[in-house]
């Protein structure tokens, strides 16, 4: 017997709104930054909104691989409240980073940028999303994180 093959399928799009970065300062394993969510959408098999509440934390670590570790919620048309814990890592090149940092843009395809979405609702339309792996794949821009939501099938 062998092990059942990993696939993914698309499934959504998380676009978080996001605000201005509070920097916590170094704290011994890193920079640590607190980035809030203000709302956003999704759109795909499930469409909604983000609500406007939650963050993004994140520790810069020193050669600039940075943890991410974001908690926030949406709400789907149809009134389901879905929690969402989103943890993962973005890393390129040093100066790309900075940029980032700036609010100057980057090509998304230049920085690795991956997460791994964990959801719970206590709607019985959306408790699939309690029963799969997700993984995400992400862009940051200067004024939001866009999130294409992937089932590991």
């Amino acid at each position: 017997m062998t092990t059942p093959t990993l696939e993914t399928k698309y499934v959504f799009t998380i676009t978080a709104e996001i605000g201005d970065v509070v920097t916590v300062g170094e704290t011994g394993i890193g920079v640590r930054r607190i980035i809030p969510i203000l709302g956003g959408e999704v759109k795909g098999a499930i469409t909604g909104k983000v609500l406007p509440f939650g963050a993004d934390f994140q520790t810069i670590r020193p050669n600039e691989l940075i943890d991410l570790e974001a908690r926030y919620a949406f709400q789907t048309d149809d009134g389901a409240t879905v929690y969402v814990e989103n943890k993962g890592m973005r890393f390129g090149l040093v100066e790309l980073l900075q940029k980032l940092k700036r609010g100057e843009p980057v090509d998304p395809g230049l920085i690795y940028f991956r997460t791994v979405p964990r959801f719970e609702t206590g709607h019985e339309k959306y408790r699939w999303l309690m029963e799969h792996v997700f993984i995400g794949s992400a862009a940051r821009h200067a004024d939001r994180v866009v999130i294409d939501v992937h089932k590991v099938v």
